[in-house]
């Protein structure tokens, strides 16, 4: 998989392109994120920010679902993050099923 730069406070919002403003992000979720900075949680119907994967712990707002090829939001942060970068989309859910069978997914996070 291809993975790019990302700048979690875009450069267009006055972010800068240092350590901690970076990460690395699919291609199809950067276009998604575009220059946002929040989203909606649908299940409360607030804006929240999405999750900064710098200043976060992925494991206190994401969950693997059961057979490990769905993302799940544990709180605002990680719903909103999933919706608004379309992280279930069908073709990642296509492709972590076969990662599955491949024992490559998901990953192990200490």
């Amino acid at each position: 998989m291809t993975f790019e730069f990302e700048h979690i406070r875009p450069l267009s919002l006055g972010g800068e392109t240092v350590f901690e403003n970076l990460c690395f992000a699919c291609p199809s979720c950067n276009r998604y994120k575009g220059d946002r900075q929040s989203a909606i949680d649908l299940q409360s119907g607030e804006t929240v920010a999405l999750f900064h994967p710098q200043e976060q712990v992925w494991q206190e707002h994401f969950a693997w679902s059961e057979n490990g090829t769905e993302m799940k939001g544990l709180t605002a942060f990680g719903r909103a993050t999933i919706a608004a970068l379309q992280m279930n989309r069908k073709a990642l859910v296509r492709a972590r099923a076969m990662w599955v069978k491949l024992g490559e997914h998901p990953p192990e996070l200490d």
